[in-house]
């Protein structure tokens, strides 16, 4: 008998649902593992039982099909402190990366034209000031909800399952997650497709209660580039746009001189339940304006996008509330190009730290979000909501 030690037991990681493929379903449950110093098992069964309880013990039972039949569909998982990284990986080379159940998107390698690899996500590590709550991850690609029912009742999906998994190293590799909330009654899907020269996330919201729901927040991710300098953004002249402060979620990196003019936390800029709407827009005044988005002159509060060749060298934070669904970002200094996708969301949030950084350090990166910012999406009673974010390589 075999023990599975690829993913160590966590309160809120739970393998949910089914693992397929193309010729027929092998279902494969678990349920939450909170088991202090016990290692999630499999039942002959093909059920992996996975007690809420702490005190009920759990017998070794031997996974190594499970791990297996994940293999064949070129996923595999293994643990990192009190989380679990599930590796997608094709033969041609492209790879992903993900976490839960935070469901942090942390890699996303794609194949080039000169036969080799490049990273196109920015992910952080750093330590935090309380070292045994491990490392601090940012970056990457994450998703950031609020979901609020007619009745005020919010609830945000920030712990995900694993729910199925399908595809084939050969083709695409998808893995679905899942988030639910027994009081609204709401059930988001969070589907992350790796593809040839793509990588795909996508959410579904289900609406299941008699009332409607109000769903603000983004995708977002951090693209790695060389330095914002030699950055450019392709496609968004004429976009309409308002400026806004830093978008602040668990995941997203803010430079601490974004804080430095109010003395505040650059956490506390934006929270999602306290989103700026358009009638307050010309509320925010320049004199309570982060300094890196001052530069001693007086900015307007909205405007259009006069370039379609848009320099990303200075620090900059808005939403686009007209943009393309389209957006082709050039980084010179790395030689390559991203082509970000938007469906569904009518928003596009941007963001450069600037470029008074280091080349290719922390803050070499532009953070592009498809949103809802502005104006919450409305999902009626009954009704389901579907948006996403998609990566295209053209380069390989």
């Amino acid at each position: 008998m075999a023990i599975v030690n690829s993913c160590p037991p966590f309160s809120n990681f739970i393998l949910e649902s089914t693992i397929t493929n193309n010729v027929a379903a092998k279902n494969i449950s678990v349920r939450r593992c909170s088991l202090s110093g016990r290692i999630p098992y499999l039942s002959n069964k093909r059920n992996i039982v996975l007690p809420a309880v702490a005190s009920i013990s759990c017998p070794h039972i031997d996974v190594d099909y499970l791990e297996s039949e994940l293999r064949e569909r070129g996923v595999t998982l293994s643990g990192i402190g009190d989380s679990c990284v599930v590796r997608m990986a094709l033969e041609n080379g492209n790879a992903a990366n993900l976490m839960l159940p935070s469901g942090l998107i942390t890699s996303f390698k794609a194949q080039m034209w000169h036969g080799g690899t490049m990273e196109l996500l920015h992910t952080s590590v750093s330590p935090r000031e309380n070292a045994s709550a491990g490392a601090l991850i940012q970056g990457g690609l994450s998703l950031s909800l609020d979901c609020q029912n007619d009745d005020g009742l919010s609830w945000s999906p920030n712990a995900w399952a694993l729910h199925q998994v399908n595809g084939s190293p050969q083709d695409s590799i998808q893995v679905e997650l899942i988030s639910r909330n027994k009081q609204s009654l709401a059930q988001v899907k969070h589907i992350i497709t790796l593809g040839r020269d793509l990588l795909t996330s996508e959410i579904l919201v289900s609406n299941s209660s008699i009332a409607s729901l109000h769903l603000m927040g983004s995708i977002t991710c951090h693209l790695a580039v060389s330095t914002p300098d030699a950055t450019y953004a392709v496609g968004l002249e004429g976009s309409g746009f308002f400026i806004r402060p830093p978008l602040v979620a668990d995941f997203n990196i803010i430079p601490h001189e974004f804080a430095k003019k109010t003395n505040q936390d650059p956490r506390k800029f934006w929270a999602l339940n306290k989103l700026f709407s358009k009638s307050d827009a010309r509320k925010w005044n320049v004199d309570d304006d982060v300094e890196s988005m001052m530069r001693d002159v007086k900015e307007e509060l909205e405007g259009e996008e006069q370039d379609n060749y848009k320099h990303l060298t200075q620090k900059l934070s808005r939403i686009y509330t007209c943009a393309p669904r389209n957006l082709t970002v050039i980084d010179r200094g790395r030689r390559n190009s991203v082509t970000v996708r938007r469906n569904g969301f009518k928003e596009l949030y941007m963001f450069s730290p600037g470029s008074e950084h280091e080349w290719y350090d922390k803050y070499s990166y532009i953070c592009i979000g498809h949103a809802a910012l502005l104006e919450p999406l409305i999902l009626n009673a009954q009704s389901e909501w579907r948006g996403g974010l998609q990566l295209w390589n053209p380069n390989s």
